[in-house]
């Protein structure tokens, strides 16, 4: 008995160690649910075996009907410390915004000293330590909730294995997006992996040419200008320019952010996921698939890109979802989950990785792709339209030309030379110039009562910008039709600012729609299909105008309403094809 031992002893030896493996994982689950993200809302149960809660709702029709996704509920204890948490970080917010006034105050009132200093450091860190505390406290009130440990569980399984299963899984939840594995990225594709990190190519500014010793003085001498463009450009500039990027404003609109999201995937069947740019941003898109229940219009894919507050869960997307596309919206860098900072070449990264996405991802043509943008987002969109010269259309909507009179326009007169560089350098956004490097058809759509790219007021139609972005492309496509006579023809169009003055300059001019399209139609035949046309070169002069009127109504189409207004479904259409 005694050289065989206890039968019991690797039993009695197993129970510590099987307790203390047990509290291990415990240990280490709790330590997940502390650094765990914010969960927001359960789209649908992840796992189709499990029993459902019985959720009831109002629901889109009939009250009382369940609904297929419900607000994710936490617990007294998460509740309250999610709470603490949320005030520190609004606060952390309202200081980094703030605080080259505060050093300024406590600069002045003799407290950046090392005797005043020291005290302050304490009180941080003490700040610091009881926030960890309840930090600590939030991932108890986490783990004792199944739902957040089920999301918690499926997050980390999906990050040590991205299957598609797993993805499937993930999709079920809304959390906060940096804990969202990547799905997308832009090296992905054979023929982008030699691209610079730095950015996709842009449109610069025609360098002025000097003398070396002149560009050298010149260099010094502005160099003081160049400083104060920089900071404001990175300072309260870009965020005047994307107001969507400041943290407060998301804060503010997280609600109806949340709410519009859920439509989009519960309603719509929508499809979240991160790409990532080529400069190490993260693009936070959605995708509606409409090719199995849309007929021709669901095989065709809208990309959408949004205004400088416009989000993909509550903007434009809707307008041609309703109408029975397939929709990719994505959030600027800095918006929403998108990280970054939505300069132009951050821009013009994120959606390059999203065209990318839309092609080698979803499986679309870029015949089959177009481009919908509405207000400064005519800038991707351009940008878009001129890198990949093979999407079908293009549709702008209250976009215009240039940024620079529009930022004239709030800026003091004195400070133009500044404005002027500052834009130029750092926010130099050029939609009319890229717009002329696209061949496709384009369509135009003009609010009459915009109050946000008029240089003067709403009241004045013809300090629309939009206008000039007719005119430069017109100009640039038929600059044999847009002489001094077709431009002043058009001008004259445009200033109309309703259907029946619009009718009253056409008849006018005597359009024949019919004799315009037998022109265009006979030297597209004849000649080539590039841009610029030579058409009207041996036409006369009556003969010009009524072409350069039917050309403006062609491209530009006429919206009574302000710069916000959503835009209705019965208003986007296809541009014209000849």
């Amino acid at each position: 008995m005694d050289r065989g031992g206890c039968v019991f002893c690797p039993f009695l030896a197993s129970v510590p160690t099987r307790a203390g493996r047990k509290a291990g994982v415990m240990m280490n689950l709790w330590l997940r649910c502390i650094t765990g993200p914010k969960l927001q809302r359960i789209h649908r149960e992840p796992d189709p075996n499990r029993a459902e809660p019985n959720r009831t709702g109002p629901g889109p029709g009939l009250g009382g009907v369940r609904q297929l996704g419900w607000p994710y509920q936490p617990r007294a204890l998460e509740r309250h410390t999610s709470s603490i948490l949320n005030w520190a970080s609004i606060l952390w917010s309202l200081s980094y915004y703030t605080s080259p006034l505060l050093v300024f105050y406590l600069y002045r009132k003799g407290y950046i000293c090392l005797s005043k200093l020291v005290p302050i450091g304490q009180y941080t860190g003490t700040l610091l330590i009881l926030l960890l505390g309840v930090a600590c406290l939030r991932g108890i009130g986490r783990w004792t909730n199944p739902e957040y440990v089920q999301f918690i569980t499926i997050l980390e399984e999906t990050k040590k294995n991205n299957s598609p299963e797993n993805k499937k899984k993930l999709a079920s939840y809304n959390f906060d997006f940096r804990s969202w594995p990547a799905d997308f990225r832009w090296d992905e594709v054979s023929s982008r992996k030699g691209q610079s990190p730095g950015g996709v190519a842009l449109l610069k500014p025609e360098p002025k040419h000097r003398g070396a010793t002149d560009s050298v003085l010149n260099s010094v001498g502005k160099l003081p200008c160049q400083i104060i463009s920089y900071l404001i450009a990175n300072s309260f500039g870009r965020r005047m320019l994307y107001p969507g990027s400041v943290c407060l404003l998301q804060k503010a609109m997280m609600p109806m952010l949340n709410q519009g999201q859920a439509r989009l995937v519960e309603e719509c069947g929508g499809q979240r996921a991160k790409l990532v740019a080529c400069d190490g941003n993260d693009i936070d898109t959605m995708f509606v698939d409409k090719r199995n229940s849309q007929g021709e219009r669901g095989k065709k894919l809208v990309i959408c890109c949004e205004g400088n507050a416009g989000f993909y869960e509550v903007g434009c997307v809707n307008t041609p979802l309703e109408v029975g596309y397939s929709v990719l919206g994505w959030n600027h860098p800095g918006f929403g989950g998108s990280t970054g900072v939505p300069f132009p070449q951050n821009e013009a990264n994120a959606m390059d990785v999203v065209v990318q996405y839309a092609i080698h991802k979803l499986g679309f043509e870029m015949k089959d792709i177009v481009i919908y943008a509405w207000s400064i987002g005519g800038f991707t969109a351009t940008w878009a339209a001129m890198s990949y010269p093979e999407v079908s259309a293009l549709v702008l909507d209250a976009s215009f030309d240039d940024l620079l009179p529009l930022a004239l326009k709030v800026m003091p007169e004195s400070w133009r030379p500044l404005v002027t560089r500052t834009v130029r350098h750092y926010m130099n956004l050029n939609n009319a110039e890229q717009l002329c490097k696209y061949q496709g058809p384009v369509l135009l759509i003009r609010r009459t009562k915009d109050e946000i790219i008029t240089t003067t007021g709403p009241e004045d139609i013809m300090s629309n910008r939009g206008n000039y972005l007719l005119l430069r492309l017109l100009q640039f496509r038929y600059p044999k039709v847009m002489t001094e006579e077709g431009v002043r023809a058009v001008r004259e169009w445009l200033g109309a600012s309703s259907a029946i003055e619009e009718a009253s300059v056409y008849s006018r001019y005597e359009v024949d729609d019919d004799w315009c399209t037998s022109v265009l139609q006979s030297y597209q035949t004849d000649q080539t299909t590039e841009f610029p046309w030579t058409v009207g070169e041996d036409m006369t002069l009556e003969g010009r105008r009524q072409l350069a009127l039917f050309l403006a109504r062609k491209y530009m189409r006429n919206f009574d309403a302000s710069h916000c207004t959503p835009l209705p479904p019965y208003e986007f259409q296809s541009p014209w094809r000849l």
